[in-house]
């Protein structure tokens, strides 16, 4: 069964492969301060929806969507006693990006639609 594909690929592959590049622009400095805060966690959301939608089953995406979203938030804005530099926290969401979608990929297979099925 074929499902839904984005460039002929699984739609989770390419949406942590973006996030992945969305890190790294972070940590080379193109986005500093707030702005990458922001920038990164409501991208990292954007993506866990967009994986969950396109994917199934949808439990496995949307949880592991939830954790990365979380994370991604704590890295960003730090939590008592616990802050990171724009380079740590790009590199810390590369490689949190990296480990979540091979985590997930075992998981999860691209969502049959009534394009795929034609």
């Amino acid at each position: 069964m074929d499902g839904f594909k984005i460039l002929g690929r699984d739609p989770a592959a390419i949406l942590y492969g973006l996030q992945s590049l969305l890190a790294v622009v972070v940590a080379f400095g193109v986005i500093t301060g707030s702005a990458a805060d922001y920038t990164m966690t409501v991208a990292n959301g954007v993506m866990a929806l967009t994986v969950a939608l396109t994917t199934r089953p949808f439990v496995v995406a949307a949880i592991t969507g939830a954790a990365q979203t979380i994370l991604t938030g704590i890295v960003a804005f730090g939590i008592d006693g616990l802050t990171f530099t724009t380079e740590q926290q790009g590199v810390i969401i590369a490689a949190l990006s990296a480990l979540l979608g091979l985590m997930l990929r075992p998981n999860q297979e691209p969502k049959e639609t009534a394009v795929t099925r034609a």
